[in-house]
């Protein structure tokens, strides 16, 4: 982001949050001043106005249409590893002075220690800064939906029931630090879903598929993208129609590319983030400079790819994202980092601060984490399983931060037999080590696929848009919990 864009960001966001609230330079220094009292050693507030709205049509009719906005600011005091916070959803100066206060009073209660040390302010243009919501008026939005609805029916005799939504968001966010620092960013974020359910004699199963990004509406209708998820979710729902029970047993697993990166992103990713280290509840603490995965493995977390679901121009505490190398050809090299991890571990921050709303503390989180290409072919990979699974897509998960245990669902999964994929399976779960599961790689495709835009990341009660993604990949031997004795 240029200098120019810079200002521009920061002038409109003052003038959409701050002005009309009477808040200017004098009034955020007094709050400053009611901030920084002795024993406090940085302090932040992050002001935040946000617009959403959420469209769904369920067999042909649209049943629910919301919109709504929020605004307020979250006010933080950091003394050491003890950190004060407040928030109030009313932008005034009493409301400010209020929470300064409040916020002070809680970090002074904590010891001293190091400051957080200062990061990166420059940033990135990485998505328009236009408000998707007004991009398509309602009656497109709602043509929209039924482009899907109307395509996923006609695909297929079996698809009894259909459901689309649309939702679109548009954030402002201005961030003023206790070093005089201002920062701010227009977060654009959308997304279509498409799910489906298929009916075949008494059995009935379900397919989803969608996709989004920091983009506006007119992303879905320009690529024929309705028509493409319904196509999607109808494939998957048959497919299900037709899977077998999953066998059991320990065999080797090949993932897919694309959404099946959700597994690096639980199994391993939480466990590269920078509080989990400082506070060695990691699986990975004190582990950098070793050998952690297999040297065909090299993972990244990168906030700077443009108009992805994960990426921003800057995280939460106003740094810039960054591509940051996390696994190194197996070996670890990084963690994730915000400015309060950072400092207290004497290290820099990496531009992963995040946060769900101003109403909540900024922590270290992920962006958009996968898993760099490799070398061989994927129709390789597959002809070298004898017997097996290909895991094609993932549903739901568990991990355990500390012990690296995880277990997930696979939504769309096939056996491989004798180097070909042929029946499709219902029912198989991977377990297994994150720490471990990564040794067990022996070969990793060329064929790097992100996800299409829809995940959302969980972690201590917040939730943050994020992506995730990966080449073909096989692991040589993992547990897969099925209902069937391979």
């Amino acid at each position: 982001m240029s200098d120019d864009s810079r200002d521009q960001h920061r002038q409109s966001a003052s003038e959409s949050l701050l002005s009309p609230a009477g808040i200017g330079d004098g009034e955020l220094e007094k709050v400053f001043d009611r901030l920084m009292v002795p024993g406090v050693e940085a302090s932040d507030l992050y002001f935040q106005r946000r617009r959403h709205e959420a469209w769904f049509m369920e067999d042909g009719i649209i049943r629910e249409a919301s919109s709504n906005g929020d605004r307020g600011v979250g006010v933080r005091a950091i003394s050491g590893a003890q950190t004060g916070f407040a928030y109030s959803d009313e932008l005034a100066v009493p409301a400010l002075l209020e929470a300064a206060s409040a916020a002070s009073a809680i970090a002074r209660a904590g010891s001293s220690g190091r400051h957080p040390i200062p990061g990166r302010r420059h940033g990135h243009y990485l998505y328009d800064a236009a408000d998707p919501l007004a991009s398509m008026g309602a009656d497109d939005k709602v043509a929209l939906l039924q482009e899907a609805d109307t395509a996923a029916r006609g695909a297929d005799a079996r698809v009894q029931q259909v459901s689309a939504s649309l939702v679109g968001v548009h954030d402002t966010v201005l961030i003023a630090d206790s070093d005089g620092r201002l920062t701010a960013d227009y977060r654009p974020l959308v997304r279509l879903s498409v799910q489906v359910v298929a009916v075949e004699g008494d059995r009935r199963e379900t397919g989803m598929a969608g996709g989004g990004g920091r983009l506006d509406y007119h992303y879905f209708a320009a690529a024929g993208l309705a028509r493409e998820y319904a196509g999607e979710a109808v494939r998957r729902a048959l497919v299900n129609l037709e899977a077998e029970a999953a066998p059991a047993g320990t065999m080797p697993v090949v993932l897919g590319p694309g959404w099946p990166g959700v597994l690096l992103h639980e199994a391993v990713g939480h466990g590269l983030e920078g509080d989990f280290h400082r506070k060695g509840t990691s699986a990975f603490a004190g582990r950098r400079g070793e050998r952690v995965a297999s040297s065909l493995c090299s993972v990244v977390d990168d906030g700077t790819l443009a108009r992805r679901r994960g990426s921003l121009n800057i995280d939460d505490e106003g740094e810039a994202t960054a591509c940051n190398t996390l696994i190194e050809e197996g070996i670890l090299t990084g963690i994730m980092q915000d400015r309060l991890n950072a400092g207290l571990m004497g290290e820099q921050t990496t531009g992963n601060a995040r946060r769900e709303s101003y109403a909540h503390l900024p922590m270290p989180r992920m962006t958009n984490t996968y898993m760099l290409p490799g070398r061989d072919e994927p129709a390789d990979i597959i002809g070298s399983v004898d017997h097996g699974i290909y895991a094609a897509n993932f549903g739901g998960g568990q991990v355990d931060i500390t012990s690296g245990q995880f277990v997930f669902s696979a939504s769309e999964a096939y056996v491989i037999e004798q180097g070909r994929i042929t029946r499709p399976v219902k029912g198989a779960t991977l377990i297994g080590h994150g720490p471990d599961v990564l040794n067990r790689v022996s070969m990793v495709g060329h064929d790097l696929a992100l996800d299409e835009g829809i995940g959302t990341c969980g972690k201590q009660g917040q939730s943050v848009p994020v992506g995730v993604g990966q080449p073909t990949v096989k692991l040589d031997a993992l547990t897969v919990g099925g209902t069937q004795q391979a």
